[in-house]
């Protein structure tokens, strides 16, 4: 099974999974978040669901992502991007919300995974997933 699409977004998230908030309730650390990571969840959440498989992956899967940003300054189309957000903080919200839509069982089967982040004249997310 494959499952590959493209979300075109004129505004790639750059909140990241990194940017929960904490605050102690009754002694205990209670993990939230904010309105801002609530929006770019709620938005991966509305472009994503568009492409949930109808039969979720259950076995070990290859994930392929190519975060595409709006070129700004002298960046060229293609050109790798070196400046935040970082990667990793991006892919496990990215991660999470295609876990909780469905398109596995559990994010544990993604046992490889290729992420990149480019410059682009067309921006959006590039998703691939492959089973093993």
């Amino acid at each position: 099974m494959r499952t590959e699409f493209f979300l075109p977004m004129v505004k790639v998230p750059t909140s990241t999974h990194q940017m929960k908030k904490t605050k102690i309730v009754n002694g205990k650390v209670i993990y939230y978040e904010d309105a801002e990571l609530k929006a770019v969840r709620a938005k991966l959440e509305a472009h994503l669901s568009w492409h949930v498989p109808k039969q979720k992956y259950t076995g070990p899967v290859r994930l392929v992502v190519k975060w595409l940003f709006p070129i700004t300054g002298k960046h060229t189309d293609g050109e790798y991007k070196t400046t935040k957000p970082d990667l990793d903080n991006s892919q496990k919200l990215l991660n999470d919300v295609m876990t909780f839509l469905g398109f596995w069982t559990d994010d544990s089967f993604v046992v490889s995974l290729v992420v990149e982040k480019f410059w682009s004249e067309k921006p959006g997310i590039y998703v691939c997933i492959e089973e093993l």
